[in-house]
């Protein structure tokens, strides 16, 4: 079945400060043999078995890889995309929703819009818990995702340059990122934002002396010592003022031009969608690795649900 769950201690994927470094290479090890094995090997890992796919805020790429995933390992897929056809809309509580599906389920995987709901659903469910992101706080999958996706295109992790743009305030993903490269050997992180979208002052002293970091609002300052720049979009659902988003939205805009100021393996990841924050003229560039980032969703949750889903 493709388990050495010695190496793997987790019951659930909640955060990425649960995980330890030999979590994470468990992760993606599992997931590059995963993305090696065809389909019809997949199909038998985990045959017969639900996963729950329930998905309380709007996603993409997260829910359709995650459903995607649980099929090429064989197992069916039960949930819903829009928490207004469910019975959150007549008042029951989340701790009564995860009661109810995990009888219906051997893994449950949830977005929800509240900090801190993967870990009550966890609380409160027998069954495996996976947390497709809480609010502003984790998307730990989305972590492992990036940290393989540098691992598949650099041959490693340690000793990279990687730099963060754009909105690092609320951004869930860089958060967790910043936390999992900490982990790694001789990293070196590069915060880039304007004043009022800075990494919070808990994730950068969490951090701290396990990795370099340097901050500033001007990517120019960075950019060619940069392996990586992590682009993120300024998310305008998260501003409680709409003009203060707008006087900001603009703030980086990636062109074909800053590439003349780069190293040549130079790759701009993202974890999507992009609103205007990376020029289309990028695309077809060596430097773009986003589109594939995002294919990489599927080995790395297909290496999630198989550990989890054969817990027992």
């Amino acid at each position: 079945m493709l388990i050495e769950r010695s190496n793997f201690a987790l019951a659930d994927v909640i955060s990425i400060n649960d995980f330890s470094l030999s979590d994470m290479n468990f992760i993606l090890s599992q997931a590059s043999r995963l993305e090696a094995m065809r389909i019809e090997e997949k199909n038998a890992l985990l045959s017969g078995k639900v996963v729950a796919s329930l998905f309380f805020e709007p996603s993409t790429r997260t829910r359709l890889s995650f459903e995607t995933a649980a099929q090429n390992l064989g197992a069916k897929v039960v949930g819903f995309s829009d928490a207004n056809a469910t019975s959150q809309k007549k008042g029951e509580t989340l701790s009564d929703t995860i009661r109810m599906v995990e009888k219906y389920s051997d893994v449950i995987v949830m977005r929800h819009p509240l900090d801190g709901s993967a870990r009550r659903a966890a609380e409160v469910s027998a069954k495996p818990v996976i947390n497709a992101g809480d609010g502003s706080n984790q998307h730990p999958t989305q972590t492992l995702l990036d940290l393989y996706t540098m691992r598949r295109e650099f041959g490693k992790i340690d000793g990279l340059k990687i730099g963060m743009l754009g909105d690092l305030k609320y951004g869930r993903t860089v958060h967790s990122l910043a936390v999992a490269l900490s982990m790694f050997d001789n990293v070196e992180l590069y915060f880039i934002a304007p004043e009022m979208l800075k990494m919070p002052g808990h994730i950068a002293n969490a951090i701290k002396g396990r990795v370099k970091i340097r901050e500033s609002a001007e990517l120019h300052e960075f950019l060619p010592e940069l392996d990586v720049l992590y682009a993120t979009r300024i998310q305008k659902e998260r501003f409680a003022d709409p003009l203060e988003y707008e006087r900001i939205k603009d703030v980086y805009i990636l062109t074909k031009e800053i590439l003349q100021r780069t190293k040549s393996r130079f790759r701009i990841m993202h974890p999507l969608p992009r609103i205007n924050e990376i020029s289309t003229e990028i695309d077809e560039t060596d430097a773009a690795l986003y589109f594939q980032q995002a294919a990489n969703g599927i080995p790395v949750r297909e290496a999630i649900l198989n550990t989890l889903g054969n817990e027992k």
